[in-house]
């Protein structure tokens, strides 16, 4: 049955295009609470913008619902906590009105310097006053940009094309960084002090409310005009506005606020001040890509694949190119892992080794928490709720990494101990450079298997006749083998046995298969979704 995705406000073609694609779209109005609650009771995803809240309520009327996708920026109208506790997929667009908000920075600074909004409301009003709007050019000028991060990176390459001096203060960037991209970090009060223009493009944490302040503004270089297109309240309205009455802040561009809507507000009394309704990621293109990002994470999210684009996933975030491939293998190992030991380990580590052991690994880690628990729980695992599951459990999982490997470009191995004191372990590689992913060890002995379909393992002492036993037996019950591989140590020794077979093995017939080879050890695993 195809899934169902609610879209409660409106959406580009193309976004809904790839929805319509391999899922039900139904249409809501999401201002509409009593309509709302009534429709989300049927669907696996809805997709709002700003006007729709996803709270608790809204969560508790959605049995179904596995991911909460807001087609923009700000997650204010998402109860996230409550959507995590839930086990639902929170995600957004984080980078869809980059460049729409560095573009509106550069707008709000050129209109400052050149007094382009008093000069047009004048004209448009019957004053011809050339004299009354002289600026100041932009060339040669010290620009400061707070925050270099992807907006603020964005908003400094395209002043450099000015002929500006480049300024920049952000605690968490490198300064090797800020040379390639010429420019010289300095401290807050270095960058105020220095700068004619000023640009704010920080997030609103507790920590940068306020960050622009009476004390700030006290120490600015006079005459600076100051812009802030990214966060109300980074810059302290009330000081900002006595800042300009005393001539310090010779102007100043604006298009977000510490309480919106505002209509009223001291600083819209300055015709230095150009003042804009919130417009950063208002155009259509940002509005186009928000839409497309969201109903791709939507399909990835409601296809089973990981979404970097979560916000409520402990490790989640942008997945390095080197790594993506790997998710699948990671889960997968972690499926065969538990599997293999018949239950739950008391603790597990993940070790990565080779080339992806360079980057950022950790996304390995929760898949692979993923597919330890897949196989052993009621309730539906997902990249959200998989580590609360462990921590429900008492389950640790640990990451290790190395860059050396052996034979293979990239190797994980899923290793744990088991209540009874048992060590199992299991190896992986490929989906790299074109190659499937594949088994390549369980429990020391050594395996080429593709991690693909439904495996059978089976422990058991090494004889004639064992393959003519287990091909009979499958035989009968119309279940046909595709492959098979046999690892063994020593002849007559011990030996694991590893099938991958068409169809689904139930547990009767895995336990008449181990009987009738004499395993003490089988395991089944379905790996085909």
């Amino acid at each position: 049955m195809a899934s169902v995705v609610l879209v409660t406000e409106e959406l580009a073609p193309a976004a809904l295009a790839v929805l319509r694609a391999g899922h039900t779209v139904e249409h809501v109005d999401g201002t509409d609470r009593p309509a709302l609650l009534a429709a989300l009771a049927g669907v696996d995803a809805v997709i709002v913008r700003s006007a729709t809240r996803i709270d608790a309520e809204a969560l508790a009327a959605a049995p179904r619902l596995r991911v909460v996708a807001r087609a923009g920026v700000g997650l204010d109208n998402v109860d996230i906590p409550a959507a995590t506790a839930r086990g639902v997929l929170v995600v957004n667009a984080p980078t869809s009105n980059i460049v729409s908000a560095a573009e509106q920075a550069v707008a709000l600074l050129l209109a400052v310097a050149r007094h382009t909004a008093s000069a047009s409301a004048a004209l448009k009003a019957g004053a011809w006053r050339r004299s009354a709007y002289t600026g100041v050019e932009i060339a040669g000028k010290t620009v400061g940009v707070v925050g270099l991060g992807r907006i603020g990176v964005l908003f400094a390459q395209r002043m450099a094309a000015f002929g500006v001096r480049l300024v920049a203060y952000d605690p968490y960037v490198q300064p090797a960084r800020a040379a390639q991209l010429g420019v010289r970090l300095v401290s807050l009060e270095e960058l105020l002090a220095e700068s004619d223009f000023v640009s704010v493009h920080l997030p609103r944490t507790p920590e940068t409310v306020g960050l622009i302040g009476e004390k700030e503004l006290a120490a600015v270089k006079p005459g600076v005009r100051i812009v802030n297109a990214a966060r109300g309240g980074l810059v302290d309205e009330r000081a900002l506005a006595e800042a300009l009455a005393d001539g310090r802040v010779a102007g100043a561009g604006l298009d977000v606020y510490e309480t919106e809507p505002l209509t009223a507000s001291p600083l819209f009394a300055f015709d230095t001040v150009v003042a804009t309704p919130h417009l950063g990621a208002s155009t259509v293109e940002a509005q186009d890509k928000a839409g497309l990002a969201v109903a791709q994470s939507v399909d990835l999210a409601l296809r089973g694949e990981f979404v970097p684009e979560a916000v409520n996933v402990r490790d989640g975030g942008a997945v390095d190119e080197d790594v993506r491939p790997l998710l699948p293998l990671a889960e997968r190992l972690g499926r065969v892992f538990t599997a293999v030991a018949g239950g739950v380990a008391a603790n597990v580590t993940v070790e990565v080794r080779g080339a992806a052991a360079g980057h950022d690994v950790s996304v390995l880690r929760l898949a692979t928490t993923k597919g330890l628990f897949a196989p052993v729980v009621v309730e539906r695992v997902t990249y959200v709720n998989a580590p609360q599951l462990a921590a429900d459990r008492g389950v640790e999982v640990a990451l290790e990494t190395a860059e050396e490997t052996g034979d293979h470009p990239s190797l994980i191995t899923v290793r744990g101990a088991l209540p009874d004191g048992r060590t199992v372990a299991v190896a992986g590689t490929g989906a790299v450079a074109g190659a499937g992913a594949k088994l390549v060890e369980v429990d020391g002995f050594e395996l080429d298997q593709p991690a693909d379909g439904v495996l059978l393992f089976f422990r058991y002492t090494d004889r004639p006749g064992v393959v003519g036993l287990l091909g009979t037996t499958l035989g009968r019950a119309g279940v046909n083998i595709a492959a098979m591989q046999v690892a063994r140590r020593a002849a007559g020794g011990e030996a694991l046995m590893t099938l991958t077979v068409d169809s689904s093995v139930e547990p009767d017939l895995l336990t008449a298969l181990a009987a009738e080879i004499g395993s003490a050890r089988a395991a089944v695993v379905d790996l085909r979704n």
